[in-house]
């Protein structure tokens, strides 16, 4: 019997990054548990970190590369693959123009160190200006901000949890999420601590989430009016002489611009669209200002919505203007120890704009909201060929059934992925990467986001099967011939090839790490990967600092708490003061939700995961349920400008009357999937009703949140549905 052994790493499945404990024995995976030595995590683990098992053993899983054929998918070599690519790719360019050729970006890219340090060469390689990702449907106002503000779309703030008096949390649900945008592993005993040691935890969203129940207070808020609240809050600020920035007051500037514009958002004018009074505006004001210290924390019920990038400004504007930026228990910087700052732009915006829709870039990305358009809409510029990487916006980005369609209509799609799902299933060609527990890792990105500061180095649990390319191979080999264009750039390409391919993901972590804050310049001994390889559980690099004045990126080196937009974004929040709403006759708006055991799209293969009662139901309230004459359990039809989908109600309490919910990431069973286990429990997708129409206009992230839709009975008809 062969011998088990431990293997120590860090889980890639969320934002957590747990640390866990495999045990592994002739190769195959025996046992997962949290790793107690983790100084992150403390042994902490969601039911996510087992399924690493399930995607590893996977019979769906693709493992080679493969082409459609008229029978279906074969398998083909790997250099025939990229041969055909490479063909494909550049034919499609050569007659029609660079852009002709589109590419997106999955979020699973930021789970794999490798990817995110060669995707970016290899969209580059693309000359595209049709390129597209996850951010501009999830996180993308968060950077917006942090460009405007701080000076680099990386610079984010994230609450201090562990030193905090009081946390304001708007849009979120990290007891679900696990914390996001926000790295804070086992986040529930976090915010219990918070309420230990005599602090407070005020949730505001439209239902009393998993977060909310556990906090102080819930206060319920009708989707899209944050900003309402934010801006009063500001305004009491002001008014009230509690402005305080603290350490920071020398280095912030339009502190009075800021004041001048919020003056029409009185409390008593925001309580006229919020279910709080003028009196509990003010009193929740005062409260934020008198605790010891104080974060404010706005997540995706925030970014998701027409007024995202204001909300993000407020949320900062908020932490700034009362000291708690940048102060041990605020809004604190991490310092990991590879700092990504230097090696990825500060942003832009508008250098292009989309070719139907006039949408401009932001960060080199035009939003994924005008993808369909851009490959249905005939005409010079139209994308006939795409490039799909770690990505299934077919269930991820907005009206997706309208980019299903799209889709099918392409001359090619390639798809770098180990999945065939609802977006792949286009695909032409697809480049299978290996599987999280096959290469190591390094959480590049996430560190940046840690609510403490640590580094850990995960080395492969298990080998890949022979004939296997990791995902930065891949992207390597790819980038490579797409930059062999002229005799200069191939001799370029193929130096440049030749010294990644050397280094390799390692290499350049271990540069990355000995040139970061905690190498070689830390006045130590420096962080090395050696040193990381002999901490297997990682280290631990201590609490967040006070380092803002140093790592900021704006070329006057201050903190702008005016921008361009924000005048343009208040006029129009203004207007809604004194606005009628937008006729609805049921005067129903839906959010999403996030589930514990769910991220996005791609879990839903995994069977534990999807065991248990039904998750993908549309929530609603009692009162609603009444008036539509609908009950408990019951099948309907949810229908909105863009499309409609079948489900089952679920009667609740636990959501604000006229808001319904349905979950994100479901909508499984397509013709063409190869996802056995997500096909007997495909659920609907929200997606098909969210509104391709619908953007931020300050920054281009899509409006999924607060979508008008109606809902009438189904009798006796299929609905999507989740087996037990």
């Amino acid at each position: 019997m062969t011998p088990a052994n431990t293997h120590y790493r860090a889980c890639t499945l969320c934002e957590a990054i747990c640390g866990l404990e495999i045990q592994v024995a002739g190769g195959k995976i025996l046992s997962i548990r949290g790793d107690k030595r983790d100084p992150l995590s403390r042994g902490h683990i969601c039911p996510k970190a087992v399924a690493l098992k399930d995607i590893q053993d996977d019979p769906d899983r693709v493992r080679y590369p493969m082409r459609r054929t008229a029978s279906g998918l074969v398998r083909i070599p790997w250099d025939e693959a990229f041969d055909e690519a490479e063909a494909r790719l550049r034919a499609t360019q050569k007659a029609w123009g660079d852009s002709a050729v589109g590419v997106y970006l999955g979020n699973p890219n930021v789970h794999s160190y490798g990817s995110t340090m060669f995707v970016l060469d290899c969209v580059h390689a693309l000359r595209t200006r049709n390129r597209f990702s996850a951010t501009s449907v999830d996180q993308l106002p968060h950077m917006f901000c942090a460009w405007k503000m701080f000076g680099h779309q990386l610079l984010l703030p994230v609450p201090d949890v562990d030193r905090t008096h009081f946390l304001l949390i708007f849009g979120a649900n990290p007891l679900a999420s696990n914390g996001s945008m926000m790295t804070a592993p086992d986040i529930k005993k976090r915010l219990e601590q918070i309420q230990a040691r005599g602090g407070r935890v005020v949730v505001v969203d439209p239902r009393r989430t998993e977060t909310a129940a556990l906090a102080d207070r819930h206060i319920a808020i009708r989707p899209g009016h944050d900003a309402f609240l934010l801006a009063a809050l500001l305004h009491v600020f002001f008014e009230e002489k509690l402005a305080k920035p603290g350490h920071l007051a020398s280095s912030i500037d339009g502190i009075g611009q800021l004041e001048a514009l919020l003056q029409p958002f009185s409390p008593e004018r925001a309580a006229e669209h919020l279910t709080l009074t003028a009196a509990e505006i003010r009193e929740l004001a005062r409260s934020f200002c008198a605790a010891p210290s104080a974060a404010c924390y706005g997540r995706l019920g925030v970014s998701a919505q027409e007024h995202g990038a204001l909300c993000h400004w407020l949320i900062n504007a908020l932490n700034a203007i009362t000291g708690n930026l940048d102060r041990p228990g605020g809004a604190m910087f991490p310092t990991p120890a590879v700092d990504l700052l230097g090696r990825m732009s500060r942003g832009h915006q508008g250098r292009w704009h989309s070719r139907v829709r006039g949408s401009p870039e932001v960060g080199g990305e035009l939003p994924s909201a005008v993808m369909a358009e851009e490959m249905l809409t005939a005409g010079p510029g139209q994308i006939r060929a795409f490039v799909t990487i770690a990505g299934n916006p077919v269930l991820s980005t907005p009206n997706g059934a309208e980019l299903d369609r799209a889709l099918a209509g392409l001359d090619f799609m390639l798809s770098i992925d180990f999945y065939v799902n609802e977006t792949t299933r286009h695909a032409h060609l697809i480049l299978p990467p290996t599987a999280p527990l096959e290469h190591d890792h390094y959480d590049l990105a996430l560190y940046m986001l840690a609510v403490r500061n640590t580094a850990r180095y995960s080395p492969p649990v298990v080998a890949p099967p022979a004939d296997t390319r990791h995902d930065w191979q891949i992207l390597l080999e790819l980038t490579t011939r797409l930059e062999r264009r002229s005799t200069s750039t191939w001799a370029r390409a193929r130096l440049r090839e030749a010294v990644l391919r050397h280094l390799g993901p390692r290499g350049l972590l271990d540069l990355g790490l000995r040139l970061g804050p905690h190498g070689l310049r830390s006045g130590k001994t420096g962080i090395s990967l050696r040193h990381l390889e002999r901490h297997p559980h990682g280290i631990d690099l201590g609490p967040l600092t006070s380092n803002l004045l140093r790592r900021l990126r704006t070329p006057d080196k201050r903190v702008h708490l005016m921008a361009d937009f924000v005048p343009r974004a208040l006029s129009r929040l203004h207007a809604r003061l004194d606005a009628e709403p937008v006729a609805n006759p049921q005067g129903l708006m839906l959010i999403g939700r996030r589930h514990l055991r769910s991220n996005n799209s791609w879990m839903h293969n995994a069977p534990r995961l999807v065991t248990g009662s039904n998750r993908c139901t549309l929530m609603m309230h009692p009162s609603d349920a009444k008036r539509l004459d609908l009950r408990d359990q019951q099948a309907v039809i949810v229908s909105s400008r863009v499309g409609e989908v079948r489900t089952i109600v679920e009667l609740t309490e636990t959501l604000m009357p006229g808001v319904v919910s349905l979950p994100h990431g479901w909508g499984h069973g397509q013709a063409g999937t190869r996802l056995q286990v997500a096909a007997k429990n495909p659920g609907v997708s929200i997606n098909d009703l969210t509104d391709d129409r619908r953007l931020d206009e300050d920054c281009g992230n899509a409006a999924v949140n607060g979508v008008a839709v109606s809902v009438r009975a189904l009798a006796d008809q299929p609905v999507g549905t989740q087996a037990s």
